[in-house]
């Protein structure tokens, strides 16, 4: 694509090898792809502050020149426009994802008429992980190396293990 920017926003709480492929994938369309966490009214506080949260991102995109990290509350149609972001992306495991992020990306179109989203099926050795299913396992002192990225396993484990 040409010189573009897009947007991989997310809770991201926290951040998976699912999530890092999305991104990694995004880098490769766009000149710069900046990793968003958003606030999400939906969901309950987190394991993680946003500030730990993007400090995870940073350690985990680091090889990835092209990737930047922030924090934004507020509407993502809003953050993009002050970006000058072209896409949104969203990465998909399921049909079940499809329906609420189809309303979101109609949404976003609606509050911002020049930004596209564009949906990135997950791999499939990613299809069944989630953020959620990475901190159950860690919080049952189960291994989630293979769930994270390995510069953040560390921080994940020591926050959510048991005891």
């Amino acid at each position: 694509m040409k010189d573009n920017i897009a947007i991989c926003p997310g809770s991201f709480d926290p951040i998976t090898i699912g999530h890092l492929d999305i991104i990694a994938r995004s880098a490769k369309m766009f000149n710069k792809v900046i990793v968003v966490v958003m606030s999400n009214v939906h969901k309950n506080g987190g394991s993680f502050t946003v500030e730990e949260r993007v400090s995870m991102i940073k350690k985990s995109v680091a090889d990835i020149p092209n990737v930047e990290v922030d924090h934004y509350e507020g509407l993502l149609a809003d953050y993009a426009a002050s970006k000058n972001a072209v896409a949104i992306i969203k990465g998909l495991r399921a049909v079940t994802d499809f329906e609420y992020e189809f309303q979101m990306a109609l949404t976003n179109k609606k509050l911002n008429p020049k930004l596209e989203t564009l949906f990135l099926t997950t791999s499939a050795e990613n299809m069944y992980l989630s953020s959620s299913m990475v901190k159950q396992i860690a919080s049952m002192g189960g291994d989630v190396s293979d769930f994270v990225p390995p510069a953040i396993h560390n921080d994940i484990v020591n926050r959510l293990k048991k005891g």
